[in-house]
């Protein structure tokens, strides 16, 4: 454990005026209110907040920062409250440890939203002093340093997570040393096997190049001392083992076909240098045709800067070289924390305007998004792109995902200009609205006056503005005609029934009918309706319960035929209602234990996904179609037919090492095709199963098979 004088040592490094005394007393007190309490380790609970302080005092924070990182638990794990902190502290610690408290008092009805809301906070946070996001991220580290204590389930929860949001967070934060530790640990715990492999493979291909990339070095140097390039240092690195392992899944290849192992890095002087060692290095190897990226002239968003470019070797080694300036590898390395400013008198930490940019786009663009589900899945799409650098017929660069559309690129123009695009000029010929854009692309809009999204836009369209603009007209639309329709529905029922719309529809009635299902208004009933989500039977028997009684006698032949229909597809059932039709939809297939959703569909009942199926970001559009279903309990257990995807090396055997497996967790194998080419195989098996966890369990015992490289759940 680091002691608080090693603390105090590294935050005077960084500061010299930093204020050692607050650090003492939020130390002490630290100790006071974390005493008897430990981890699951069984260390004292203090060497976490300890751990965490020395990580922010790493990130060279002020002393603000560093107090908060002693401090952050105390609220969350003791019974200190914000208001004691802040009396004794200070409004400015008091802040960011309220902001990096892990609290959630609202009583949200899934976990799923509570974790968007939680990230709501934390964009929030974010925006309003950094600080808050980066005692988090220590805070994350240190618990991911220490995840082997805890048990499985929290393991892989925790793992997850840290992929998917806390890594990415500290990539557009450029800070690259926090997100490759994090995902290097989240990989360890989240695919211990592959982690293993290929670790076991990078040290033997690092052993066997050891004296390559020595020689690569040496000449690198000579040439560029010949040349006179002055050069601050020259060094080497071997490619992460998770950079690896996603390479392998993304181009579906084996360990022996990742070429791009080794890289040299190049730290220069000056820009000028960094451009005059690119010359000499493509003079002295062969540069590697569409490999070179200048990242100087055209910055990453996270404010990285730096020449890629990819040569060969006289003995036919591909590596990759990295070129940059002192100042641009200290922002390579530490991102957001190497450009502070502090001024007096101001609370927070502002970093630089350009390099924060997309922090506040993001807070906005997530702001119009209402559905939990899609505001995660959109979180890690902004949080993480592979940019593409696009230009206006301006000169101006916009940064895009990798596989934008010129729709993406319309909406980052103006709402009006995404909604009437209707086609594009890249590099001056007209493209349809389909075609992914590159980077050096020069785009040019092309709009149409009274032109409107389509929904197919939603298939295209990759960034998270373009999708929410979209689904925000479309809903708009399906909205008017949804009450339109219901209440054409409701007024055939009023007939049906020979009830009279004078004192049926009055506001005050209406208005309270509408409360009882959920409504807010008039106009929000009578879309339930035409969406098919109320029957407007059960509305009129809210409205005139006592005529309908007197009118009704036997079910209605469609409530008979919904009922009949639901027979087949008994596994499911809906939240409230006991008459709606319920099919799973076969994009996805869901199986028992899944996270599920409804979705419905007008005139078919309720279509039900799998949380995970790619269709359902683009079906759900209109949040008030969605509807809470569940698996029901009574039903078949047996029957599930899904199919795996495993990838595999191609050696003799493989293909009974991995039916023997299956078959012996009782597992019924339906069809098995395998097909193999370039050193590697594919196998296909089409299996009944039980229920999620029967699945899960055999695609564990699948990944334990020597020269399984991954196993994918097919969709249909």
């Amino acid at each position: 454990m680091i002691s608080f004088e090693r603390l105090a040592d590294k935050a005077k490094a960084s500061h010299p005026d930093a204020d050692t005394d607050l650090l003492r007393r939020a130390y002490d007190f630290s100790a006071i209110e974390h005493a008897g309490q430990t981890r699951r380790s069984g260390e004292p609970y203090l060497t976490h907040p300890l751990e965490v302080a020395s990580l922010v005092a790493d990130m060279r924070m002020d002393d603000v920062a560093i107090a908060a990182g002693l401090l952050h638990d105390v609220v969350e794990d003791t019974l200190t409250s914000i208001d004691r902190v802040e009396e004794l502290f200070g409004a400015e610690v008091a802040h960011v440890v309220e902001g990096v408290t892990k609290i959630s008092t609202i009583p949200f009805s899934s976990s799923e939203e509570r974790q968007a809301e939680n990230f709501r906070k934390m964009l929030l946070a974010m925006v309003d002093d950094i600080r808050v996001i980066l005692v988090k991220l220590a805070d994350r580290l240190h618990n991911m340093r220490t995840l082997d204590h805890m048990p499985e389930d929290r393991r892989f929860k925790t793992a997850q997570e840290t992929l998917d949001i806390y890594a990415p967070i500290a990539h557009r934060l450029g800070m690259k040393k926090v997100k490759n530790e994090l995902e290097e640990l989240a990989f360890k715990h989240l695919d211990p096997k592959a982690y293993e492999t290929t670790r076991a493979w990078v040290e033997r291909r690092r052993r066997a190049t050891q004296n390559v990339v020595t020689e690569l070095r040496r000449t690198l140097e000579r040439t560029l001392t010949e040349a006179q390039v002055p050069v601050e240092r020259i060094e080497s690195r071997i490619k992460r083992l998770y950079g690896i392992h996603q390479k392998i899944k993304r181009q579906r290849i084996s360990l022996e076909q990742v070429y791009d192992l080794i890289a040299l890095r190049v730290i220069a002087e000056s820009e000028r240098d960094c451009y005059a060692a690119l010359g000499i290095i493509h003079q002295t190897w062969s540069p590697v045709p569409g490999r070179f990226k200048d990242f100087i002239a055209m910055p990453r968003a996270n404010g990285y800067q730096s020449l890629h470019t990819s040569v060969v070797s006289e003995q036919g080694v591909p590596f990759e070289v990295q070129i940059r300036t002192v100042a641009m590898h200290a922002v390579a390395e530490e991102g957001i924390a190497a450009h502070w400013k502090y001024k007096e008198g101001r609370v927070g930490v502002k970093p630089d305007e350009q390099h924060f940019a997309w922090l506040r786009q993001l807070l906005e663009w997530q702001q119009e998004v209402r559905d939990p589900g899609e505001f995660i899945h959109n979180l890690k799409v902004d949080l993480y792109p592979e940019e593409v650098y696009i230009f206006t017929p301006k000169g101006e660069v916009k940064a895009l995902p990798r596989g934008a559309t010129p729709i993406d690129f319309a909406y980052t123009i103006h709402t009006d200009v995404g909604h009437q695009c209707v086609g594009a000029r890249v590099n001056g010929r007209m493209v349809p609205v389909r075609t992914r854009l590159a980077s050096g692309d020069i785009v040019e809009v092309v709009t149409a006056s009274g032109h409107t999204p389509s929904r197919d836009w939603l298939n295209i369209v990759v960034t998270s503005r373009a999708r929410n603009k979209i689904k925000h007209f479309i809903h708009a639309e399906e909205k008017v005609r949804a009450v339109e329709l219901g209440r054409k529905l409701f007024d055939k029922e009023l007939r049906r029934f020979d009830v009279s719309e004078k004192g049926v529809l009055e506001p005050e009635l209406v208005g309270r009918v509408a409360g009882e299902f959920g409504a807010q208004k008039e106009d929000d009933l009578f879309a339930a309706i035409g969406y098919g989500k109320l029957p407007a039977r059960s509305v009129l028997a809210k409205l005139v319960p006592k005529q309908l009684e007197e009118k009704s006698g036997t079910p209605s032949i469609g409530t008979v035929v919904r009922r009949m229909l639901r027979r087949g597809e008994d596994k499911v059932t809906v939240k409230g209602f006991d008459d709606l039709l319920v099919f799973r939809a076969r994009c996805c297939n869901p199986i028992r234990g899944e996270k599920i959703v409804g979705y419905v569909t007008r005139g078919k009942g309720v279509s039900v996904h799998a949380a995970r199926c790619p269709n359902v970001l683009n079906l759900l559009y209109d949040p008030e179609r969605r509807i809470e279903v569940v698996w029901d309990k009574t039903g078949d257990a047996a029957g599930f037919v899904v199919m795996l995807s495993i990838q595999v090396e191609d050696r003799q055997g493989i293909l009974a090492d991995v039916t023997t497996k299956i078959a012996g967790l009782k597992t019924n194998m339906l069809k098995v095709e395998a097909t193999t080419s370039d050193l590697q195989g594919r196998i296909v098996v089409t299996m009944e199963i039980a229920d999620f966890k029967h699945l899960q369990r055999i695609v564990k015992v699948i990944r334990g098979v020597r020269g399984v490289v991954e196993v994918d759940r097919m969709m249909r």
